[in-house]
């Protein structure tokens, strides 16, 4: 019953959502819903494996939009894409020391609490570095939901419009056609599970799709239907991250990651802005690939604006790598200034 609730919840709510012209009402809707009434104390469940579904899903509806084209028009901002990883692992170790500096959290937990990489790939990393996985899996949850409810948003309020450099040519749909994809992309989940690749279900599922694509194969639209429910599976798993016991963890650590999340965000925002007078551009695709949010929910974004997926996609692909093989150096390096902080000065 608490399973069915939680589905039949978000499903109303994103109705609603949906009557007030709201943006992406099956993945927001439902997010807020499932969320707002878990702390609420009513007890909702996610199905198993619903955002593992929600993620296969996705990923196919995500390479629909590679081609050729795209993926070279990607390519040639290589650099903008990497710079940037970077500079979000910087203002990661900035975020950390601010926590400790506040006193909101110790070493460790500030770390990976701060960076902004995937949740899972950053909760799971504390496990042999005294951090509290709690702590860090909920920084993560609500960092994601700020970016996800504030985002979209913004992109509502200042009309935002499509870009030329993501159009999808596939808009027929066959059984078929959907059968070949549908195999390619469990051959795909299958490979990044093998090489212990991260997010293998969706980026496994959107590497396979996107091969198809790039290489001339003809492909098959996903029915309405079935994006929107992997939207309401992956918005739903993300609201029962939240509990009735949520806000009442470490209050201040969780106030305090709000306050780093909408400085990050903010941030960015700005430099987004700026990087639209030395590119060519325009500020919603900047923004999308450069927020602290996952993978899976600002390319959802970026489908639903008809933004530039392939380049929202590769930002966040590239930053999720560049992060998830770096922490445990960036950690060390941060543990060693902590202690040259924490050293009385004798002179």
């Amino acid at each position: 019953m608490a399973i069915a609730g939680g589905i039949l919840l978000g499903d109303r709510r994103c109705q609603l959502w949906r009557w007030c012209h709201l943006p992406l009402p099956w993945l927001v809707g439902s997010l807020y819903a499932v969320a707002m009434d878990r702390v609420s104390e009513l007890l909702l469940l996610a199905p198993p494996g619903a955002r593992q579904l929600g993620q296969w899903v996705v990923g196919i509806n995500i390479g629909l939009h590679f081609t050729s084209a795209v993926t070279s028009e990607v390519a040639s901002h290589a650099f903008l894409i990497v710079g940037m990883a970077f500079a979000s692992l910087l203002a990661g170790f900035v975020g950390a020391a601010a926590q400790v500096r506040c006193r909101l959290a110790g070493g460790p937990t500030a770390f990976f609490a701060a960076m902004p990489g995937g949740a899972s790939e950053m909760a799971n990393l504390p496990d042999q570095r005294m951090a509290s996985v709690d702590r860090v899996a909920a920084a993560h949850a609500v960092r994601v939901m700020l970016v996800v409810l504030i985002v979209p948003l913004v992109l509502t309020v200042t009309n935002t419009h499509g870009t030329k450099l993501a159009p999808i040519e596939t808009s027929e749909f066959l059984w078929q056609r959907l059968a070949l994809m549908a195999a390619a992309s469990l051959a795909g989940v299958g490979a990044f599970t093998l090489l212990c690749l991260p997010n293998a279900l969706l980026l496994g599922t959107l590497s396979a799709v996107a091969s198809l694509g790039i290489g001339g194969n003809p492909l098959s639209a996903l029915p309405d239907w079935l994006g929107a429910a992997g939207q309401l599976l992956i918005g739903v798993s993300l609201g029962c991250r939240f509990g009735p016991d949520f806000l009442h963890k470490a209050p201040a650590f969780l106030a305090g990651i709000a306050v780093l999340g909408l400085g990050f965000l903010a941030s960015t925002t700005m430099l987004a802005f700026l990087l639209t007078h030395v590119t060519h551009l325009i500020f919603p695709d900047l923004l999308l690939s450069f927020a602290p949010g996952g993978i899976a929910e600002m390319s959802l974004t970026a489908t639903h604006f008809h933004l530039a997926v392939p380049l929202v996609v590769a930002a966040h692909v590239v930053r999720l790598a560049i992060l998830t093989l770096l922490a445990p150096a960036a950690f060390r390096i941060f543990s060693r200034w902590r202690r040259t902080a924490d050293r009385p000065d004798h002179s």
